[in-house]
């Protein structure tokens, strides 16, 4: 049986995303800003990428998802090495829009609540496990703000843990509403996954070999 050329085109797509990623991480573990801070910022990616890797034959992503998880990686690797308090293009926005604080972490945010909401979205729609279109969005949604309050969760565990050390990693530059405007960001990202990038995505899913169900059209 001749292999699916699409399948061959993603499979050399995905080695060389993954090529890429390793090889930011080697470059920003050289010398990051802090780090204690660089391996907490990273520790998703250093964990995402061998689990994409081992269950890539069983349940393989669209493209789309693969390729804004990459984007996703390197947010959070240029985010680990610099802190995001720093990041070089955080302060240039931050200037040429004359904000209060480097905006880069939002970013961040944003990919936080976007990626997951993707992720949940192919989980549940292809174990068959909901349906229907509008309560698929609205777990989607929920699953993404769930993993957003677990995230700043974690922040809050780590202020308490590491006291003053923890500054660089919680990144709220004085802001005491960051917490509430970090959720704001992830609920953002996760509506636009359901909004905006619906029809590509749900073109992308009708494509795909389904073991575990049948996607709707």
């Amino acid at each position: 049986m001749n292999a699916n050329p699409s399948a061959i085109q993603q499979k050399n797509g995905l080695l060389i995303a993954a090529a890429l990623i390793i090889v930011a991480l080697a470059v920003s573990s050289i010398q990051p800003f802090d780090r204690l801070t660089w391996l907490m910022e990273v520790m998703p990616v250093l964990i995402a990428l061998p689990l994409l890797a081992c269950t890539y034959r069983k349940f393989p992503l669209t493209n789309l998802l693969y390729f804004l998880i990459f984007l996703h990686a390197l947010i959070l690797i240029g985010g680990g090495t610099y802190t995001y308090a720093r990041v070089p293009v955080g302060n240039w926005v931050q200037d040429y829009l004359s904000l209060a604080r480097n905006p880069y972490d939002k970013l961040g945010h944003f990919w936080q609540g976007l990626v997951p909401a993707l992720v949940a979205k192919e989980i549940l729609l292809r174990g068959t496990y909901v349906s229907g279109k509008k309560m698929l969005a609205f777990l989607s949604v929920c699953v993404a703000m769930a993993i957003s309050a677990w995230y700043e969760l974690i922040e809050w565990w780590a202020a308490l843990i590491m006291g003053q050390g923890a500054d660089e990693f919680l990144g709220t530059q004085g802001d005491q509403w960051d917490t509430q405007s970090d959720m704001w960001m992830a609920f953002l990202g996760a509506t636009v996954a359901m909004v905006l990038l619906a029809s590509l995505h749900n073109r992308q899913l009708r494509q795909l070999e389904e073991p575990y169900g049948t996607v709707k059209k």
